[in-house]
Parts: structure tokens; C-alpha cells; sequence
């Protein structure tokens, strides 16, 4: 991946932050966005470490100006993006019947309506470069639904199709767009539940173990690789096999 730039979103911590390394060591050079510069800074000064380029830019998901410069400033200062992880999103949890409409809002803008509109910024370059990869981070429940999470089930179930259409879109230009669902993942998002919480997930899989932010972003760097050329339109499962 010597040469490729990556845009990788919610890059200060988690999932984001290993995808932004496991990207660095495979050659690329990487712009890392998020709300928290501080902690970008830091994800970057990790990657410069392993000798890779990195760039800093703020983006907020709720923001369409906000998305619009991200991207507008990464171009004019870091060049064309060449693999796009979309892995930044929030959580808002309830019950469906008790859901503020705020709630709602807040997650699908941020989760599903900034994925796509980071979508729609990178799309035109990779039409005319005639490659491109897009991997957007989805989630288990996306999938199988959570009792407590309508909105953030509805955000990433949505981005699951519009993956598969755009994947159907920019089939022709060989830009591949594909998702990766994680299961139940050790990051300060779940490190927020509680030990019963936790033994109850535990028991929902087969391997009987929490994966690693570590895992997620070897699956995203082998979508945004060469060696995927073939595959797009496709949710990759890193879940122990808690939903098949």
C-alpha cells in the first residue's frame, strides 16, 4: 500500500486508532480525523514512529460544512484519498418506545448521514484515479438488531446498504466499497458496561472471548488491500461467531 493515502474517521482511540496504525505499517500514509486533536496527535506521532506519514485534521460527523472542509483541507495538504475508513459514530441508548426524537437524530446524522457525505467527498477522486477503497465500520447489531439501540441498529444496518450501493455504483471504476461489522470489541466504548453486562455478551460467543480494536483493522486493512480487488459489496463479520 506504499504510496496510498488513507482518511480514517473517530481515528483518536479504538477501533479507529488500530485501523490508522495497521494502515501505517502497511505503507500508507494517513490523515486522521476526529473532535479531539490532542489525541489525534498522539495517534499521529504512533504512526510517524512506524515511518509513515501523518496528517491531523478536526471533522465533526454531525457536521456537513465541518465533513466538507475535513476533506477539502486533506486534499489541498495531503493530497487525493485513496482508502476511506469510516469508523467514526456515537451511541444514544434506550428504549425504543421512551427514545427522545433528539436521540434519534443524533446518531443516525453522526453514524449513517456523515459516512455517507465522507463518502461523497472521496467518490469523485477515485472515479477518476480508477481505484479507490472504502471500508465502513459497522457493527454485530447492525445485523442481528439490540433490544436498547434503535437508533445506533437503524445507523449501521443503514450503512450496511448503502455500502452494497455504492459498491454497485462504482463497480466499473474499480473502486470497491465494503463494511466490516465487529462484535463485541475491547474499547473504551465497551469497557463502559458493566461485569454482568459483560458476562452476558461472553456468553453469546462461541469463542468466548472480547476481540481487539487490533483484529477489526487487520479485516480493514486486507478490504483497503490489492488482494481484495475481487471482493466488494460485503459485510465482514469480527465477532467470534456471536452472530452467524
Amino acid at each position: 500500500m506504499a504510496g496510498k493515502t488513507a482518511f480514517i474517521t473517530g481515528a483518536s482511540r479504538g477501533i479507529g486508532r488500530a485501523c490508522a496504525l495497521e494502515l501505517a505499517r502497511a505503507g500508507c500514509r494517513v490523515a486522521l480525523g476526529a473532535r479531539n486533536r490532542e489525541k489525534l496527535e498522539e495517534v499521529a506521532a504512533e504512526a510517524r514512529a512506524v515511518g509513515a506519514e501523518a496528517y491531523v485534521v478536526e471533522i465533526d460527523l454531525a457536521n456537513a460544512e465541518s465533513i466538507k472542509a475535513a476533506f477539502a483541507k486533506t486534499a489541498a495538504e495531503f493530497g487525493p484519498v485513496d482508502i476511506l475508513v469510516n469508523n467514526g459514530g456515537i451511541t444514544r441508548d434506550g428504549l425504543a418506545m421512551r427514545m427522545r426524537p433528539a436521540d434519534w437524530n443524533a446518531v443516525i446524522e453522526t453514524n449513517l448521514t456523515g459516512s455517507f457525505l465522507c463518502m461523497q467527498q472521496v467518490l469523485s477522486g477515485m472515479m477518476r484515479a480508477r481505484w479507490g477503497r472504502i471500508v465502513n465500520i459497522v457493527s454485530v447489531v447492525g445485523e442481528s438488531g439490540n433490544p436498547g439501540q434503535a437508533n445506533y441498529v437503524a445507523s449501521k444496518a443503514g450503512l450496511i446498504g448503502v455500502t452494497k450501493t455504492v459498491a454497485q455504483e462504482m463497480a466499473s471504476r474499480n473502486v470497491t466499497v465494503n463494511a466490516v461489522a465487529p462484535g463485541y470489541i475491547e474499547t473504551d466504548m465497551t469497557g463502559a458496561l458493566t461485569d454482568e453486562q459483560k458476562t452476558a455478551m461472553l456468553s453469546r460467543i462461541p469463542l468466548k472471548r472480547a476481540g481487539s480494536p487490533e483484529e477489526v483493522a487487520a479485516a480493514v486493512r486486507f478490504l483497503a488491500s490489492e488482494q481484495a480487488s475481487y471482493i466488494t459489496g460485503h459485510t465482514l463479520d469480527v465477532n467470534g461467531g456471536m452472530y452467524m
